[in-house]
């Protein structure tokens, strides 16, 4: 049988440095990959017991949002990077990125199994699809990953999921370091900051990908771009501090939840290449410490703590690369 290649296929080729900084990120996914199940949830049992109903009620919801957010990163975030990713060696950094996405949005649903009645769970995902905020959230997301068409629309994907990763997170983030910083839900706690520590990584890997993408365009380009994110950013933000007092209610937490947002949102904006955009108050010590992905000491028996890993971890600098 004869035919006509339309084209050259090219095997990726791990040999050889495509990059300075691609390599270095595969094989620290690599090191910190984990699986809920490695995770005994069962030994919050008692600390759940013994919340209030409003403690509890805000605690699965937290996780519940943060179970759609990982959804569309994996389904639909990262998929639309690669789309428009020619190098093999970064669509394989950003698919096992995107598999990391799904076992975050699954170890939530481990949480769930351990903790609620299967009534209780389906309550819990009939929520997340009426809580309009949540939705809305989703909306503004897809906006960006549903139309990525040419370089342009590349760049505001990565910024978008630069975003999820570094700031929307934290919203639903901050309750369980809360806790875990006072004894409580540490199991959980602990599935909290691995995946804290996973989307640290990713949030720099696409920052500086965006970059490399930024520095092509020319001033005008620049400037339309600097505008359309800045959008997106505060679009983003106005949703989440609503969204933030609708789940936060009768806490005492939401200026503190939203302060933390903040915080996290100047970094987010350090790792696309932008300065810093909120003046922030100190923020509360135990989630500060919560926020550490230095390992943590742990009796490996009774609790995997993310100083479990296959190699040895070191957080990875913005000095480590040079675009």
């Amino acid at each position: 049988m004869t035919f006509k290649l339309n084209k050259i296929h090219k095997a990726v080729n791990w040999n050889k440095e495509d990059d300075n900084f691609t390599q270095a990120f595969w094989e620290q996914n690599v090191k910190q990959f984990w699986l809920p199940e490695e995770i005994s949830v069962s030994k919050d049992l008692k600390n759940w017991n013994e919340l209030s109903d409003k403690e509890k009620e805000l605690y699965k919801k937290v996780l519940a949002g943060l179970t759609l957010l990982d959804t569309k990163q994996g389904n639909n975030g990262i998929p639309s990077m690669m789309s428009l990713t020619e190098n093999l060696q970064r669509k394989a950094v950003l698919s096992f990125m995107g598999t990391m996405e799904e076992i975050h949005a699954k170890s939530y649903s481990s949480i769930f199994t351990t903790l609620l009645s299967n009534g209780e769970i389906d309550e819990l995902f009939e929520w997340i699809e009426s809580e309009k905020t949540l939705q809305r959230k989703a909306e503004l997301i897809l906006e960006a990953y549903e139309n990525v068409s040419d370089k342009k629309s590349l760049y505001l994907s990565m910024i978008t999921s630069v975003f999820l990763e570094s700031f929307l997170f934290y919203s639903g983030f901050f309750y369980p370091l809360f806790l875990a910083g006072q004894g409580k839900m540490v199991a959980s706690g602990e599935i909290i900051s691995l995946i804290l520590r996973d989307e640290s990584l990713h949030g720099k890997y696409i920052g500086l990908l965006a970059q490399e993408i930024h520095s092509t365009f020319n001033e005008n380009e620049k400037k339309e771009l600097s505008d359309r994110m800045y959008i997106i950013f505060n679009n983003l933000m106005e949703n989440e501090i609503e969204y933030t007092n609708l789940i936060y209610k009768d806490s005492n937490l939401e200026a503190e939840v939203i302060n933390f947002l903040q915080y996290n949102a100047n970094r987010a904006l350090e790792n696309v290449g932008f300065e810093k955009y909120y003046k922030v108050e100190a923020i509360n010590p135990i989630v500060l410490n919560g926020l550490s992905i230095e390992t943590k000491t742990h009796d490996f028996f009774s609790t995997k703590g993310n100083g479990y890993q296959k190699g040895i971890y070191e957080e990875l600098e913005d000095e480590d690369f040079i675009i």
